[in-house]
């Protein structure tokens, strides 16, 4: 198993920006793909990002190419979410997730409590 937590949340006005961390610890950081989802009440959660386990190969939802940058540090079992340009629209619980395999959109096996990003305009 793996244990994640994030930081790096808190309140921003709109066109600022911010870094989420996720750090995981328990088995081996790089056997896993990882990924960030968001989530505002009442509504499903979001994909946001994912990362292959080397970090070669990045995925990202719509809403936030060009915006957002994934990134992770295999060596501080450590994944980052940069987030650029921040919009009202982008205020939610953002959520760090590992799973072996494949990276991308799906289930995820880990989940992180969750970090509350807000963007007030």
């Amino acid at each position: 198993q793996v244990q994640l937590v994030e930081s790096g949340g808190g309140l921003v006005q709109v066109g600022g920006s911010l870094r989420l961390s996720c750090a995981a610890s328990g088995r081996a950081f790089n056997r896993y793909a990882m990924g960030w989802f968001r989530q505002v009440p009442g509504k499903e959660r979001d994909f946001v990002a994912a990362i292959s386990w080397a970090g070669l190969t990045t995925y990202y939802g719509d809403s936030v190419k060009g915006r957002f940058i994934i990134s992770r540090d295999n060596a501080k079992n450590t994944m980052y979410l940069q987030m650029n340009s921040l919009k009202p629209e982008d205020t939610a619980v953002y959520s760090c997730a590992a799973r072996e395999g494949r990276a991308g959109r799906g289930e995820y096996d880990y989940w992180g409590q969750g970090t509350q990003v807000t963007v007030s305009s």
